[in-house]
Formats: structure tokens, sequence, C-alpha cells
């Protein structure tokens, strides 16, 4: 880009790749997440050391597999495999990589974030949410029910945007409830490769574990459990989708990320209320706003802190036009959009004189 400089002078920037960019990404959606980091670091010009979930790789290595194939020029992409504390660890340390971009936990992200500081690598992080779905009592209620229970059992709520934190109107909160606990049963878990099955189970046995773990919390601080709460079926990591409520904000069923198929319902009185519930959080990954009217989706949009907020509607994932990214502990950077491009840069100044 030229930029005005004078009459004896010429100036303009250029852009440049950094290099070698290393990407760590979740085992939640492995191939929904990857084009989301490695098409944009390609397309800046560099090469890439990709480094799967050690308990989700397959797909990784069927990909460059398939890369291979192609007239990709090899060393281009690259995969290596392991432990995230010994593979992760050597490629977030290694002072040849430019660049770590990272999806995964709030506390592995501030853990690669501390890691690069040694070699001042640049460093992008899409973390942990809490995110909230807030229902107005002007919302078509049966849409904004079916949009409610998606948000926080799909993929089993093993999801950073899941939206897990319900908040609704006081003056419907019997309504909408009735209808959430109605869609609900429509999320009967079962074998994912089977037509109809909107909810699998739970990765692995350790995932099953922590949400079971979380149910007997929330039991023992008083929440109130109004629907699941536990394993669903006699085989498999299968967890039934629950509903809370009775539940207070200091609780940690509340504030920390379950990564399982449980909500939390709660309710507000007027929009003020709703904004400042919506933000009580350490994090700002997403949020959903369901209403009718306009002023008030302008005013939680722009109110809430969270990098992105759908309007009757939810988990609407951009294909890359649209920037995606977290405030406050759900993350530091962007991807997708002019914005994600530009993080695999390097901006340089050239001036010269005539």
């Amino acid at each position: 880009m030229s930029v005005p400089a004078g009459k004896d002078r010429m100036a303009y920037t250029r852009k440049e790749p950094l290099g070698v960019v290393g990407i760590i990404w979740g085992w939640n959606g492995p191939m929904g997440q990857l084009p989301g980091k490695l098409a944009p670091a390609l397309a800046a010009g560099n090469t890439v050391v990709l480094k799967p979930a050690e308990t989700a790789s397959l797909s990784t290595l069927r990909l460059a597999e398939l890369l291979a194939d192609t007239d990709l020029p090899a060393g281009v992409v690259n995969v290596v495999t392991g432990l995230g504390s010994e593979a992760g660890q050597a490629l977030v340390t290694h002072p040849g990589v430019a660049k770590i971009a990272f999806t995964g936990s709030t506390a592995t992200g501030k853990l690669v974030q501390r890691q690069a500081t040694d070699t001042l690598k640049r460093v992008t992080l899409e973390l942990g949410g809490k995110s909230p779905s807030v229902v107005f009592a002007d919302a078509d209620l049966d849409v904004a029910a079916r949009g409610v229970a998606a948000g926080f059992l799909g993929n089993a709520g093993q999801a950073c945007v899941a939206g897990s934190r319900v908040l609704v109107e006081e003056s419907i909160r019997e309504e909408f409830v009735e209808k959430l606990l109605k869609t609900m049963e429509m999320f009967t878990p079962g074998d994912p490769l089977t037509q109809g099955t909107l909810v699998g189970p739970l990765s692995t046995k350790a995932q099953f574990d922590r949400v079971s773990s979380y149910l007997d919390i929330a039991r023992e601080e008083g929440a109130n459990v109004v629907t699941g709460g536990g394993r669903f079926g006699d085989h498999g990591y299968f967890f039934a989708p629950t509903l809370l409520d009775d539940v207070r904000s200091d609780m940690r069923v509340v504030r920390e990320e379950i990564f399982g198929p449980v909500g939390v319902i709660t309710t507000f009185t007027d929009v003020d209320d709703a904004i400042a519930q919506a933000n009580d959080t350490d994090y700002g990954l997403a949020a959903s706003v369901w209403t009718t009217s306009l002023t008030t989706a302008h005013r939680m949009a722009a109110a809430i802190e969270a990098g992105t907020v759908w309007i009757n509607t939810w988990a609407e994932m951009s294909t890359g036009n649209l920037p995606f990214g977290g405030y406050k502990q759900s993350g530091l950077g962007r991807e997708g959009g002019l914005e994600g491009l530009d993080t695999y840069t390097q901006v340089k100044n050239v001036r010269i004189a005539l």
C-alpha cells in the first residue's frame, strides 16, 4: 500500500510471510477448526507444522496424505503427532517457529502464551467460553427454544461456543422452560452415525468423568437438576441432556466451562439486567440474543462483551469471510476475514528518497 510521503519521497508497506507457523487445535472438531488456521497461513506464504490433538489425529494424517498428492511443494505442510506436553511444547518453544495458532482450553492457552514469551513469537489463542443465550419475552419462543437447546446440546456440548448459560426474561420463565424441556426431548443421545441422531457420546472416559463431576458439584452447591444429570443408557460415554436451575452466579457450574450437554437457567428483569448477567463471566467468546425488537437486538449486540453475537440464531460459523475470536479469557486475536489473514503476516514499511 502506498502512502503520502512528500514530493521527494515514496513510501509504501509490504505484507510478508512470518516463516514457520505452528498450528495446534482441538479434538472436538478437528476438520472444522483446522482450515481456519491452515488456509490463511498458506495464503500468506508461510510453511506450517500441524500438531493435532493426541486423541484426534487420524483425520489430520489423512489430510496430509491428500495434500501430498497435490502440487503443494514438499515441506510446506508438516505434521507432528504426540502429547501436548511433549510435541506441543517443543513446537511452542522452538526458536525457528515464528507464530503459534492455538485452539483449546483457557488454561492450556495461558501456558502456551507463557512458553512463547522466551522467543517472543506471535500467538493467537481461541480458547474457552461460557456463552449466554438471552431470551426476551417478545421472542418467538418456539424458535428460541430450538435454538437454545441446540446451543448447549450440539456436539454433546463439546463446543467452545456452547450457549450453556440460558438467561430468560422473568415474565416468560415458566412458559419458556416448558418449551425448552419439550425441545430437549428431541436430543436423545445415540449413535452419531445413525441418521437423525442429534447428540452423540462424550469423547473419552476422562471427559465423561469430568462432566459427571460437575453434576456432583452442582448438587453440592444446591442447584436443582430439572432433567438429565447423569449417564444415558447402560454403555458408552453417553450423557443425558441436562438442565439446571436454582443456580447462583457464584456457582462453579455457572462460571466454569463444563464441555458437556449441560445448561443452567436464570432469569433477568430488563435489558440492563440482561446485559449485566451476560457479561458476568471471565469469558467472552459468543452469545445469542432472541428478540423481535431490532432496538433490543442492536443494544444487546453492542453491549455484550463477546467476539460473536448471534441474533435469533446460534452457531452460524463463518466460512472464513468474518472474523472469529474472543474477549477476555476466551482468547487473543482473530481467525477469519482480513483480520485473520493479517495475523499470519509481517508488515514492513519502505521509504525511498527520490
